[in-house]
């Protein structure tokens, strides 16, 4: 073995270029998946919002036959002090019998209908103050980690959309709250699900350069129109049904892309299946109108990350993860810095709805602010070491948020600013994370580590909305919370290895060492070195 030559995918298949109509194609169906995600992702923020309430007046109440007619805020003056409590009476009548003391919303409550139609929560009248605490279950297990690694990326990818889809379809036919809770748990598991396969297939098949322009405009971007577009759609569909059947649909619009996307060729060779590997190679070649050498893979070449090698499987599980010092480190790391993140970037998204405004406006604005941070990473990523750029968005962010604590609580709108303005440097945050931890885990357990991260970032998306329920006490104390753990974020994130200019790693034995470590740092072979390596190849392809 020591003997043979050790060529690694990224050589092997530099031939393709890095645009070519392949690579082009992949990037834009891709990224095009990541918009229902986007959107699916906050879309609680509307079906579960509870709109402005107060009691219902007692059915044996009269208040000179008006009550009907009344307007909703002139009913909510004279039918208690607050939403959620209403006068005792001490007769049947209302004008002689108000008395000072309140009792609970015996009878129901009564909603505006002025910003929705109806919302689950105006519908089903199911705790209120406390239905959008417990609304955000994201519960996300190790389904689709499991799966891609035993059946592959692609039947993965395209279950899970399938999932998102029909989930939110049955959804709509709610017929009470917990069969809605249920089935949101499930559309949940398959935004996750799907989001996360379709960057790990496309980072997979793409070149370096075209990997970062991939992820950060193409796929972090899909994701940011998508949350543009929710508010779009619920602004002019106001009913939680509809407006869940709206969101439904451009799902099936996925579907004859099976036929336009392949498999993973990485994964293939992990797996053995070296004919498959090379099919989707030369198909891509053909695509690009490259020659693509007689023979990709020769003996030895990519051979340690093949499972199938010598008939012996090799099968790596999660215990590899942690197995060595240098995947261990990176894996603690990635599940405090991934939880942070996603805790302080859903945070700050699902409290769109408690901001001062329009709440439609609010949502277009974070998701406008999100876009803008993608385009600003994706222009400073190979400019700046990777821990660096990360430390510095998340810094940003959390010094914004406790600058808040110094703003009086009457200045509402400059509390707004600043919490959109610290959005900017978590939402840069979070699409670096992906191009980070993507880089850093290597191809035989990239699958495995980047399930690990994200599920511990939806633990923290289901402690968030708790988080922001706070605020009802305390406006300032969420902002404090979420700023903490940013700067927190920040400072470990610096021990982290920097991948820049680095190819997609294949071995566990290339996982690098975290700042500070004794092992042994690797000599990394560059961009340039791949870049003059493959002028060889191709002069050799073209001889």
């Amino acid at each position: 073995m020591q003997g043979e030559k050790s060529t690694d995918f990224d050589e092997i298949t530099c031939f393709l270029g890095d645009y070519g109509l392949f690579q082009i194609l992949i990037i834009v169906l891709l990224s095009l998946s990541a918009i229902p995600c986007g959107y699916m992702g906050v879309l609680v923020v509307f079906v579960a919002d509870t709109p402005e309430h107060h009691c219902k007046a007692p059915i044996n109440s009269s208040r000179n036959g008006t009550d009907v007619e009344a307007p909703f805020h002139e009913r909510s003056s004279w039918i208690g002090p607050d939403s959620c409590s209403r006068y005792i009476l001490d007769t049947g009548n209302w004008t002689a019998g108000l008395r000072n003391d309140t009792e609970k919303c015996l009878d129901g409550w009564v909603f505006s209908t002025e910003i929705y139609t109806s919302t689950i929560v105006s519908e089903s009248e199911t705790e209120i103050g406390t239905t959008y605490s417990n609304l955000y279950p994201h519960v996300y297990c190790y389904f689709h980690v499991f799966m891609s690694y035993r059946i592959g990326r692609k039947p993965v990818f395209f279950v899970t959309m399938a999932l998102q889809t029909v989930t939110a379809l049955i959804q709509a036919t709610s017929v009470n709250w917990a069969m809605f809770c249920v089935l949101n748990c499930f559309r949940g598991l398959g935004q996750i699900s799907n989001y996360l396969p379709s960057l790990i297939l496309g980072s997979e098949m793409l070149s370096q350069s075209s990997r970062l322009s991939y992820t950060l405009l193409g796929h972090c971007l899909g994701f940011g129109i998508g949350y543009a577009l929710i508010p779009l759609f619920a602004y002019f569909i106001r009913d939680w049904r509809m407006l869940l059947v709206a969101t439904a649909v451009p799902g099936f619009l996925f579907i004859p892309t099976w036929w336009l996307i392949p498999e993973s060729p990485r994964w293939l060779l992990q797996k053995g299946r070296v004919e498959e590997a090379e099919l989707v190679i030369r198909r891509a070649a053909k695509r690009n109108r490259v020659p693509a050498p007689e023979v990709l893979f020769r003996s030895g070449e990519c051979l340690e990350i093949m499972q199938n090698k010598g008939g012996n499987e090799r099968t790596y599980t999660y215990v590899d993860l942690i197995r060595t010092p240098n995947m261990r480190n990176i894996t603690v790391l990635g599940v405090f810095i991934w939880m942070s993140v996603a805790m302080v970037f859903y945070g700050l998204s699902l409290n769109t709805s408690n901001l001062n405004g329009n709440v439609y406006l609010n949502c277009f604005i974070s998701a406008a602010i999100d876009m803008a941070a993608y385009v600003a990473s994706w222009l400073l990523v190979n400019r700046a070491p990777r821990p660096t750029l990360l430390f510095t968005t998340l810094m940003f962010c959390g010094i914004m948020l406790l600058i808040i604590k110094l703003v009086p609580e009457d200045m509402q709108v400059m509390i707004q600013v600043l919490a959109l303005v610290g959005k900017i440097g978590v939402s840069a945050a979070y699409c670096l994370i992906y191009v980070f931890f993507t880089e850093l885990m290597p191809t035989v357990v990239r699958n495995m580590g980047l399930g690990v991260t994200s599920t511990a970032a939806r633990i923290s998306t289901i402690i968030c909305p708790y988080m922001i329920y706070i605020g009802v006490y305390n406006k300032v104390l969420p902002y404090i919370i979420f700023g903490t753990i940013s700067i927190m974020a920040a400072v470990m994130s610096m021990l982290l290895p920097d991948t820049r200019n680095h190819k997609l790693l294949d071995l566990i034995s290339q996982a690098k060492p975290i700042r500070g470590c004794c092992s042994p740092k690797e000599t990394p072979t560059t961009q340039s070195d791949t870049t003059g390596r493959c002028k060889e190849i191709s002069k050799s392809t073209h001889s």
